[in-house]
């Protein structure tokens, strides 16, 4: 396993004279990658409470592109979705942007993706209310993905969605049934239909030129995913994290980088080499935008309807799953001479002060 900080540390400069159109998010983010938890980071001293030992702890860079950081906030935002549950059949629908849009989308990142994630839940939305069977509010979870498995610019919208609405009006909790003997959602050449006119809309509304060519089909996955607890797990991995684990990075040499992918079709691991350059590029791409929000939940989903969602688990006698990995409590810090629990208790040191003139007891 190759750490991505020291691929950084090797490639940075070479990189940086090469690629010199960076955004302040890009950057901001190659900075954090290159110090996070080496000897260049700041340090946190913690301490012992049973033998009293002190320990320095190089921080975390807490950026979201980062593979060593964020894993407690997936926890909880994952811990926040099973809460929500609801008893209904979910479904994954994936919206793609086709190819011929992607450098527009490159040019006006913030714009584009927010109309990706809007444009989809209006789509759902609008199918929910002229559904014979539904007809009512409809909920979703959507996150934003711009990579495939192979790191490439792709953007896309994973939406995770209960085949089921709440009628305000008449206070029915409605649920889709099985269309001989399958599970059914909505007719994927229909959805895909109305959210090309929907995209196509706010893309002039916003006062961008679109290419002079782009397909008139697009495309639309839609899968039945039970319970929807497994489709959470999955977009929760990709949520923090970065887009690329280090286990993943088999090989740094001669100037090339090595990692592997699993392909979306055949389940197989492929390799993929590729000078470090490009591959410091490949994963700096999918920096969003400054503030810019990846997931955003709609619907009776959202935060403005938690107590509607909570008088509904209540008269469902619902109890929804917590957790599948176990509650989101951050591991604790073990003393390497007793075992016993270290407390932080100090913070944000420079590392040079730290193991320098600095010496902590113990």
């Amino acid at each position: 396993m190759m750490l991505l900080s020291a691929i950084v540390q090797t490639f940075e400069a070479e990189f940086l004279a090469a690629y010199k159109a960076l955004l302040p998010s890009q950057l901001n983010a190659l900075a954090a990658l290159k110090q996070c938890r080496t000897t260049q980071s700041p340090v946190m001293i913690a301490q012992c409470d049973g033998c009293d030992k002190q320990a320095f702890i190089p921080h975390s860079c807490g950026h979201r592109n980062c593979p060593h950081c964020q894993h407690h906030e997936s926890q909880q935002w994952l811990d926040r979705q099973l809460q929500k549950q609801v008893p209904a059949t979910y479904f994954m629908l994936t919206f793609t942007l086709p190819e011929e849009l992607r450098p527009l989308a490159w040019q006006q990142q913030r714009i584009v993706y927010d109309l990706l994630i809007r444009c989809s839940w209006e789509t759902l939305n609008t199918f929910a209310q002229n559904d014979p069977q539904l007809q009512g509010k409809a909920a979703a979870v959507s996150v934003l993905h711009t990579h495939t498995r192979r790191l490439d610019y792709h953007p896309h919208v994973h939406v995770v969605m209960p085949a089921a609405v709440i009628d305000t009006d008449k206070r029915q909790w409605r649920t889709k049934t099985s269309k001989n003997g399958k599970s059914y959602l909505f007719n994927h050449k229909a959805l895909a239909k109305v959210f090309r006119a929907k995209l196509l809309a706010g893309i002039r509304e916003a006062g961008l030129e679109l290419p002079t060519c782009y397909p008139k089909t697009w495309v639309v996955d839609v899968k039945s995913v039970g319970g929807g607890d497994k489709a959470l797990v999955y977009l929760g991995r990709y949520l923090y994290k970065g887009v690329i684990q280090e286990k993943d990075i088999i090989a740094c040499r001669d100037g090339l980088v090595t990692f592997r992918y699993q392909d979306s079709k055949t389940k197989q691991m492929q390799i993929r080499t590729l000078p470090g350059t490009q591959f410091l590029w490949l994963i700096l791409q999918h920096v969003l935008p400054k503030g810019f929000r990846r997931t955003r939940n709609f619907g009776f989903l959202h935060a403005n309807s938690k107590k509607l969602l909570a008088l509904l688990q209540e008269l469902l006698k619902l109890n929804p799953v917590k957790t599948l990995i176990a509650q989101a409590i951050r591991p604790q810090i073990k003393c390497p001479c007793c075992g016993g629990a270290m407390w932080i208790v100090r913070t944000r040191i420079p590392s040079l002060l730290a193991f320098g003139s600095f010496a902590p007891s113990g």
